[in-house]
């Protein structure tokens, strides 16, 4: 094996990722000085092509929200670089970034905390509509109705506030603000898991149906591999900041190779009250991103760990279609 990247095919990508990273500094001192980092996101590459949805998963705080919202320049890196449809947009000023910013859209775990509880439902759709077009007040009004029929909501929702609204319609009005300027790419982080079961079917299927009807590219961010392996066409699998399984869900997932993602595999539940499962697959607690393990970061919890995996930390290997960060390899 050699050292690789995994990169889309020439001509089908819409964002490049190239050894991205961002540190949050921890003050101390009288002055409050940095004395010491936690390395969310360090030293990231990956690549996602159009239309498809890259699912991105592991354990909280391994990094996967920072990584999400550094690509959408909601937060600012540290150094590497984001290149989209073929613009390298990294660190371009926001006022050049705002005719880039309508392509990028998001929508957040928590659907009632990134909804304003004093705009009404065509207000909180209509306004990326305000800021970025020229239309109309009844423009505006009959782009949202559309919008809101779109997400499965109706016309009697226009003059409503959040708190009138359930956790799955109020998801609903997230999606349909972040389709208000017709985006290419949506960073969906974590969009289900603050709902029911039931509801989280719905809005998964709603987003399959939408990426279809309007050609729309997904990272889609969470920490239920069940989920993304529902949802990807692409997976990868983040630790402590790093990627240390990228490849197609299908070949991730029928021929899984680190032993962190297969343990997470492992942890999937299976609704079969009869089954008894083997208990936690991850031993351990996951070590600080201040000071992570010298090697391969995963080495105090892995069954495999070898001399080498404690000295030298490993590059993402393989062939085009399927990589991992491990010594067994």
């Amino acid at each position: 094996m050699s050292d690789v990247t995994y990169t889309a095919e020439a001509g089908d990508e819409i964002l490049r990722v190239e050894n991205l990273k961002k540190y949050f500094p921890i003050l101390g001192g009288f002055f409050k000085r940095p004395v010491a980092y936690v390395r969310a996101v360090d030293d990231v590459s990956l690549s996602i092509r159009k239309k498809e949805t890259f699912g991105l998963v592991g354990e909280s705080g391994c990094g996967k929200t920072t990584l999400g919202r550094t690509v959408g320049r909601l937060i600012e890196p540290d150094s590497g670089r984001i290149i989209f449809k073929g613009m390298d947009i990294t660190h371009i000023s926001q006022k050049e970034f705002r005719g880039i910013r309508r392509h990028i859209q998001f929508v957040f775990q928590d659907p009632f905390a990134s909804l304003n509880p004093r705009m009404t439902i065509k207000d909180i759709v209509g306004e990326p509509l305000v800021i970025h077009t020229n239309q109309s007040d009844s423009e505006i009004e009959d782009t949202v109705l559309e919008l809101l029929e779109v997400v499965g909501l109706k016309k009697e929702h226009l003059y409503r506030y959040p708190h009138e609204f359930s956790g799955g319609q109020r998801q609903r009005i997230n999606i349909a603000r972040a389709l208000a300027l017709r985006p290419d790419f949506i960073v969906l982080d974590e969009p289900t898991s603050a709902l029911d079961v039931s509801v989280q079917a719905q809005i998964l299927n709603l987003l399959k149906d939408l990426q279809s009807e309007f050609n729309l590219t997904y990272l889609f961010i969470s920490h239920d591999l069940s989920v993304v392996e529902y949802m990807s066409d692409t997976i990868g699998v983040m630790y402590l900041g790093k990627l240390v399984e990228v490849g197609e869900a299908e070949s991730v997932i029928a021929e899984t190779l680190h032993p962190y993602t297969k343990a997470l595999f492992e942890s999937i539940p299976i609704p079969d009250p009869k089954f008894r499962g083997k208990g936690a697959a991850i031993h351990g607690d996951v070590p600080s991103p201040i000071n992570p393990p010298s090697g391969c970061r995963f080495h105090p919890r892995c069954p495999h760990a070898m001399d080498i995996c404690r000295t030298e930390e490993p590059a993402l290997k393989g062939d085009s279609s399927h990589l991992v960060a491990c010594h067994l390899y």
